[in-house]
């Protein structure tokens, strides 16, 4: 079984002959590029310049060669940046910042720092939707986001690979929150919902602009693609099952069915923290995957969210808490960790193995070997006895 079927066996609810195993086939299931250092040295792998996949959270591009050390069955295709966009950083006293093509400010403290953090908002002042109509949004068709997209899953495909294509930038309400700002957007949810709607559908075309021209181009190779937003909180969803019914659900509903009209594709979405009483929602909205399933979190127990959820989604992620075990725990409390992780969500297929989001820049490379290794060993059908 190669890993193109392995996965698609696991996205249809079957049971291949291991668990997949993704470490960079997605931009929420990779690695922090101080992190990725680490790894490669201590598995002797040739020193390299890292490429940043995501500069905002200062992710590594997996190279090939760590990807084909570690078996994963995933490969990423990303959107280029924008041809009639340029980043430039500037420095800021205490900090290097830039400006994103949205017109959101990001800044990265010099003194080691380790991801740049959202400080200006364009939108944040906005109180007319004069104001929101008139604010330029980038261009969703500009021909530098499409310049590779067949090249790169032209060799994924070739290689035997699952092809998931990335999004071009954030999902709709996680753009407009920080266009807008943490603290106005919440407002918004309550008071000015009329904002809320317009942007979100303005998002909304956008984003399907750009689904329909990046699928039409390499749409017969893709089996994967990607929609984001974090929903949820540590303790909580980060607005009511109401709220997400009455503004958000029915975009994503469009979004989601207008992207799978295009291709024959699943659709992977990924929020994070304690979203258990969204799940119904989510899933009635159209996904087909929930990432990164935040096993720290209330509610989201996996054996609870298996028996409850597990013939309509796919769980990709779970495989490892990143919060609070991978970058603390000892490689026997990881690997054990992982074990009941996989008894838990692999019976059945729809599992794909990767770490809770993204591992951060602490993690050692043998906390990240001991979760591998313990994935060799639980995630081969039937488990090994004890």
């Amino acid at each position: 079984m190669d890993s193109h079927e392995r996965v698609w066996w696991s996205l249809n609810h079957r049971e291949p002959d291991r668990v997949p195993f993704d470490l960079g086939g997605t931009g929420l299931s990779t690695i922090h590029v101080a992190a990725y250092q680490n790894l490669r040295r201590h598995l002797a792998l040739p020193t390299v310049k890292p490429r940043i996949a995501f500069i905002a959270e200062q992710l590594a591009l997996v190279d090939e060669d760590l990807a084909e050390r570690l078996q994963t069955d995933v490969r990423m295709v990303i959107p280029g940046a924008a041809a009639a966009f340029r980043y430039a950083f500037r420095d800021e006293g205490a900090y290097q910042a830039y400006t994103d093509e949205w017109g959101i400010g990001w800044r990265k403290p010099k003194d080691s720092g380790l991801y740049y953090d959202m400080y200006h908002h364009p939108l944040a002042e906005a109180t007319s939707l004069a104001e929101l109509r008139a604010y330029p949004l980038p261009d969703p068709l500009d021909a530098g986001r499409f310049a590779a997209l067949r090249s790169q899953a032209e060799a994924a495909a070739s290689k035997g690979k699952c092809v998931v294509l990335a999004g071009p930038c954030a999902g709709i309400t996680e753009v407009y929150s920080w266009m807008r700002g943490y603290e106005q957007f919440y407002i918004d949810l309550l008071l000015n919902q009329d904002f809320v709607a317009y942007m979100l559908n303005r998002l909304m075309e956008w984003k399907c602009a750009f689904w329909e021209r990046a699928l039409e181009e390499i749409g017969v190779l893709v089996d994967v693609v990607i929609e984001a937003d974090d929903l949820g909180g540590q303790a909580a969803p980060l607005m009511s099952p109401k709220t997400y019914r009455c503004l958000i659900q029915p975009r994503h509903k469009r979004l989601f069915s207008f992207i799978k009209e295009q291709a024959p594709v699943k659709l992977f979405y990924h929020t994070c923290g304690a979203v258990r009483a969204l799940i119904p929602d989510l899933i009635d909205a159209g996904i087909d995957i929930l990432n990164p399933v935040q096993i720290s979190a209330p509610g989201m127990d996996l054996l609870e969210l298996k028996r409850e959820f597990g013939r309509d989604l796919v769980f990709w992620g779970g495989g490892v808490d990143t919060q609070r075990v991978l970058g603390t725990a000892t490689p026997r409390q990881i690997k054990e960790h992982v074990k009941r992780n996989i008894e838990a969500l692999a019976p059945g297929g729809g599992f794909v193995f990767a770490a809770v989001h993204d591992i951060q820049a602490n993690v050692p490379p043998a906390n990240v070997m001991a979760m591998w290794e313990a994935w060799q060993a639980y995630g081969t059908r039937p488990l090994p006895p004890e």
